[in-house]
């Protein structure tokens, strides 16, 4: 059986991240993602807790998708998942240099792979700070959000349906 690892902050899920999950699925058995809290980026705006609440309802229609919490290095949570792969999305050159350095290392840690996907051109642009800025101002972010996201954005920022 062949499991893809998907690792991310996911603060908040997205459309782009939600296609990384569609068509990873299409190519490995099980998809594992892993939700973490990322200490290099600012305060989070929804707690593990709620993040996997949302990617569990935004993914439900996939079927064999788990999520778990990181609290660890990316590599353990691999071994502890039997994950086969890890997989990420790429939306702009800038993230394939940061990615490239974080698989390499991951494989001469472990030896697990990495494969890229890139991102379709429809959701290159979609990032997950942008769209708490955008929600934070009352804009709509109902196009690059799943339904279970924007609703939560909505009753976290105390806006109205």
């Amino acid at each position: 059986m062949t499991i893809a690892l998907i690792p991310g902050s996911f603060d908040p899920f997205h459309n782009g991240h939600l296609e990384v999950v569609e068509r990873a699925a299409d190519i490995f058995d099980e998809i594992v993602v892993a939700v973490l809290r990322n200490a290099q980026k600012s305060e989070a705006m929804f707690d593990l807790d709620e993040r996997r609440d949302m990617i569990a309802e935004s993914v439900a229609h996939i079927g064999r998708v788990r999520i778990v919490s990181m609290t660890t290095l990316l590599v353990n949570v691999a071994k502890e998942v039997n994950a086969t792969c890890i997989v990420k999305g790429l939306r702009v050159v800038t993230d394939f240099e940061s990615e490239l350095q974080m698989a390499q290392m991951n494989r001469s840690l472990s030896g697990i792979e990495t494969l890229f996907l890139p991102a379709s051109s429809s959701r290159s642009f979609i990032a997950s700070r942008l769209l708490r800025e955008v929600a934070r101002y009352g804009g709509d972010v109902s196009h690059f959000v799943p339904p279970a996201v924007e609703r939560r954005l909505k009753e976290k920022l105390g806006q109205e349906s």
